[in-house]
């Protein structure tokens, strides 16, 4: 099963909406710019029934080099990660 492209989620959309391609593209660059600000700024963006993106703080810890064996120290950094909302995990599953 081919996963769906860009362009295809815009006719979709588009198709759905009733509005345009142009318009439908132009409202998922805004969404996706005030989704990266959000989160850069304030720590979190929520989409109500799909999920939110959260950035969190990973301690640093100890690993091992798979090649060598050898003990290494990881550094502590910042990840986005993103939680699917409940509606949706119940919508799919």
């Amino acid at each position: 099963m081919a996963k769906m492209t860009k362009s295809q989620l815009l006719s979709t959309l588009a198709e759905k909406s009733g509005m345009s391609k142009k318009d439908v593209a132009g409202l998922l660059d805004t969404m996706t710019t005030l989704a990266y600000t959000e989160v850069k700024k304030n720590g979190m963006f929520v989409l109500p029934g799909f999920g939110k993106m959260v950035k969190v703080k990973r301690a640093a810890r100890q690993g091992i080099n798979p090649a060598t064996g050898e003990k290494i120290q990881i550094p502590a950094k910042t990840v986005v990660k993103f939680r699917l909302a409940k509606a949706a995990k119940e919508a799919v599953l």
